[in-house]
């Protein structure tokens, strides 16, 4: 088979075969992972990135070479995690940027593409380290700017082995895989990208199989390894990204960052920062960030804690190294995407039903898009559960990845998406599944599930994040507002008579969604949509104790996106620098409030 040339769609479709491939590998890539910490993540954390991209792609249509090349690179800087991940979405963005304006490209300019992606790569990292992914996409790019192939199966062919030969060369040049017996994880993912395109053109049915590589029967070499205290002076991985229109150049971000912890990367793409520190202060890294921009997502891994899991893994004589604990939830959480993609965090879509289609939630419509058929007053899509199959497969996967499994779900007063999720947990017998009712859904219930993986990462144990996740939810709440009452009259949970003298009168409610999963109450009202927010405000004040330190807030709204500077802003009059997510309301909520509903949900974790 002769490929004289790549365009859009014969990119995509070797890239989301080469995902694919890269992921049925991740948990020998984490056996094998020492360096620069053993903490057995570099094969999830590489998944994690490649399934960012692998995502984008099913939803790109694209035909330039160009555009889709770029999307990759985006999504990747979006999903990736981990040094490997983090350098992996340098090398791509500096692929991406040398085909600027080509709607196909030939062999020739493709090896000019990764040299100039090699170059990105190694111009980002201020000490770069021979003997890892940075020595084998070199010493791959190198390979195909020197290569007189015409034709891709021949160059894949070519730079497949070259890359190969580069994994095997890595121990000789870092001590420590040569100590373990092993190659470099990050090189060796690369190499399966490789392979992966390689396979799917020559038609390799292992590539496209799907399922799980099996692993090495020899213990995690990562466990092996002792934690080099002495050249890795910090304990926790810390990653964030923030957004904002004038970011600062990354060279000025790393170099505030460097004294602040080792193995830094800082990628700076379009209106967007990633940074990758391992540092002993992340709240310090994180503060710093939120002077720049939005902080969008940040986290903080304790790497020692994974290490000392990865020992134990090895001591018991198991193959597998997997992180203490995974998290799952479903979509009416409302959590962004980079949120999700950051914490690795497992979601499974809630069921929309209109007519004879079945739409799963956040995948085939977005919020967005009911909002828009909840303005039209059209025939709206009726919510339904998962099936308990759905949550069945969300705890496989995370299984795959986490020895237990800790889900955080819609509340039962809502929904009967827990007791779907409780019925799959009693099935289900690849891990112990450890389940919490929100009591709620939205924003609500997205930051239980945020919180989830912040003790997660932070190595706490399943039964300590339960109890944990129940305190604060005893503690938080939500205060809801409607523009009219015609859903929740529709619905049922307001008379008629009330309606229509709360239309006459012009009065808006401010609902109160108790912390008990009981009916909502009043809890105010004000008269007209200007004087909704003070209204609310009013109502927070006497339910958050003066002096709260750690309190976070969500705003979400139906179908009305100006609302929510105007709220974000007195928020933090009223309480400071606070986090703030905001997120267009999930269905399971907006058929219910209908349009310009809007809502304030507070975690007190004090």
């Amino acid at each position: 088979m002769r490929i004289a040339y790549l365009d859009g769609p014969r990119l995509r479709r070797s890239l989301l075969a080469a995902c694919e491939y890269i992921q049925q590998q991740r948990r020998e890539l984490n056996r094998i992972n020492v360096f620069p910490v053993p903490d057995g993540d570099t094969g999830t954390n590489l998944s994690l990135t490649v399934q960012a991209i692998a995502d984008h792609l099913r939803r790109n249509q694209d035909r330039d070479f160009h555009a889709v090349a770029h999307e990759v690179a985006q999504a990747a800087v979006l999903g990736a995690r981990g040094n490997a991940g983090m350098m992996l979405s340098h090398f791509l963005l500096g692929f991406a940027a040398d085909t600027r304006g080509k709607a196909r490209i030939c062999a020739r300019e493709f090896g000019v593409a990764l040299h100039a992606g090699a170059d990105r790569l190694y111009d980002a990292l201020e000490r770069p380290v021979e003997g890892t992914i940075l020595t084998v996409i070199r010493d791959t790019a190198m390979a195909a700017l020197e290569a007189k192939a015409h034709d891709f199966h021949q160059l894949m062919s070519l730079l497949t082995d070259r890359a190969r030969a580069s994994l095997d060369r890595t121990p000789d040049l870092l001590p420590v895989l040569k100590k373990a017996g092993v190659v470099d994880a990050g090189g060796k993912g690369f190499v399966h990208l490789l392979e992966g395109v390689l396979g799917y053109i020559q038609g390799d049915s292992m590539v496209s199989a799907g399922g799980l590589a099996p692993v090495s029967a020899t213990a995690p070499a990562v466990g092996q390894v002792e934690y080099p205290t002495e050249a890795e002076r910090f304990r926790y991985c810390t990653e964030a990204l923030v957004r904002g229109d004038d970011l600062p150049e990354q060279k000025v971000v790393r170099e505030e960052l460097r004294e602040r912890g080792d193995s830094l990367i800082v990628i700076r793409s379009e209106e967007v920062i990633k940074v990758h520190v391992h540092t002993d202060d992340p709240e310090a890294v994180f503060a710093y960030l939120k002077t720049l921009g939005t902080l969008v997502t940040h986290k903080a891994e304790d790497m020692q804690a994974q290490h000392d899991r990865a020992e134990r893994a090895a001591h018991g004589h198991m193959t597998m190294v997997r992180r203490p604990v995974g998290i799952v939830t479903d979509s009416a959480c409302d959590l962004p995407e980079e949120i999700i993609r950051a914490h690795g965090i497992k979601v499974v879509p809630l069921i929309l039903v209109r007519g004879e289609d079945t739409l799963r939630d956040g995948v085939d419509i977005t919020a967005g898009e009911f909002h828009e058929a909840l303005r039209k007053k059209g025939e709206l899509p009726t919510t339904s559960q998962p099936a308990p199959g759905a949550f069945i497969e969300a705890y496989r996967r995370a299984a795959e990845e986490a020895e237990e499994v800790v889900g955080v779900m819609a509340g039962s007063n809502l929904s009967g998406t827990f007791a779907s999720a409780e019925a799959a947990a009693y099935h289900f017998e690849g891990a112990p599944v450890h389940l919490v009712d929100s009591l709620g859904a939205s924003l609500l219930e997205g930051l239980l599930v945020l919180k989830a993986a912040e003790l997660a990462e932070l190595a706490h144990s399943p039964l300590m994040i339960v109890e944990e996740l129940k305190r604060i939810r005893r503690q938080s709440g939500v205060f809801l507002t409607v523009d009219s009452l015609d859903r929740l009259m529709a619905s049922g949970r307001v008379g008629r008579g009330k309606a229509w003298l709360a239309s006459v009168l012009g009065l808006k409610p401010v609902l109160w969604v108790p912390n008990d999963g009981g009916a909502t109450e009043p809890a105010g009202r004000a008269l007209g949509r200007k004087r909704m927010l003070p209204a609310v405000m009013k109502a927070l004040k006497k339910r958050i104790p003066p002096g709260a330190k750690k309190v976070r807030f969500g705003v979400s709204h139906v179908g009305y996106p100006e609302i929510v500077p105007e709220v974000t802003g007195a928020l933090r009059a009223e309480y400071g620098e606070v986090e703030i997510l905001s997120a267009p309301a999930t269905p399971v909520i907006a058929t219910h409030t209908g349009i310009g509903a809007w809502a304030v949900t507070f975690l007190l974790e004090d």
